[in-house]
């Protein structure tokens, strides 16, 4: 296996800042070309995991394997809203001060062959929650096992990303026990509940209970602006399909029931990436033509 980009598999960060680029409409391949050469020296896997999107692909005339846009869940009954993009950056750190510097370097880098879609920041809360209270990621593979779920053989990744909004006044109107049965887990000591409904997450999300099995390595962290807070879901894998198994499960396309977890929280985004391996210590640009 070629060397992967780092952060994939690196624990959650404190600070984190996930940049979402459109392409310029003035942008050719040559400008993108040299944005993307200049932006390798700060593009080291770990500190700036970086992710292609299938509309910079189609720029370059490039055919990445398994790599496409979000689209929709063919009858899901829940809203999934699909934003795609060109380039996606997760940059990670342990100061809020210095994800500042890296973004203002970054869009300087970058511009003006790509412009800033979306800018959100995160962060880690308290021993890895989710901002409702719950521990997320706790059926995460480890070890041998993260490494073959979320790369594939060229040290390559798919990301699938998506900004999940918060509506605590649901929450907060739920009793403990009903919050809880939501979820699927004791929020106490993330034990899960064997009686929960099948409409609870953990049920509905259950990698193990596929077919064939959809596991996926989560890296997801909670945001917050002046308005609103929630979590950003980043699932790495070798392929889209286990997400998206997992999406229509609990979007209600599988077998009509949707995941409690819409009660009191919705998807903002959807979008795809692929994520290079990295060469010499930078992430790859090869699959572009950009040797």
């Amino acid at each position: 296996m070629k060397a992967y980009q780092k952060g994939i598999l690196q624990a959650i960060p404190a600070q984190a800042v996930y940049l979402s680029f459109d392409l310029s409409p003035q942008a050719d391949r040559s400008a993108a070309e040299a944005a993307l050469r200049a932006v390798q020296s700060l593009a080291d896997g770990e500190r700036v995991v970086a992710g292609i999107g299938a509309q910079l692909a189609a720029l370059f005339g490039a055919a990445i394997p398994g790599l496409y846009d979000f689209t929709e869940i063919p009858g899901a009954k829940m809203r999934l809203p699909a934003t795609p993009a060109a380039l996606w950056l997760w940059c990670r750190d342990s100061e809020r001060g210095a994800l500042v510097h890296v973004q203002r370097h970054v869009q300087q880098i970058l511009a003006p062959a790509f412009i800033l879609r979306q800018a959100i920041c995160a962060f880690r809360y308290q021993d890895g929650r989710d901002l409702s209270g719950y521990e997320d990621g706790t059926e995460n593979p480890q070890g041998e096992e993260a490494l073959q779920v979320a790369l594939t053989a060229d040290g390559g990744s798919f990301a699938a990303v998506q900004q999940w909004e918060h509506r605590f006044d649901k929450l907060d109107a739920m009793s403990q026990d009903e919050r809880d049965q939501t979820i699927g887990r004791r929020a106490l000591d993330n034990e899960e509940l064997e009686e929960a409904p099948a409409s609870a997450h953990v049920k509905r999300t259950a990698q193990e209970d596929f077919e064939p099995e959809a596991f996926v390595l989560r890296r997801s962290m909670p945001w917050a602006d002046a308005h609103q807070a929630g979590l950003v879901f980043v699932a790495f894998a070798a392929s889209f399909a286990a997400f998206e198994a997992q999406l229509r499960r609990m979007s209600g396309a599988e077998d009509g029931i949707t995941d409690d977890l819409f009660r009191f929280t919705l998807p903002l985004t959807t979008s795809y990436f692929w994520c290079p391996p990295l060469r010499n210590g930078k992430v790859d640009w090869s699959a572009l033509g950009i040797v």
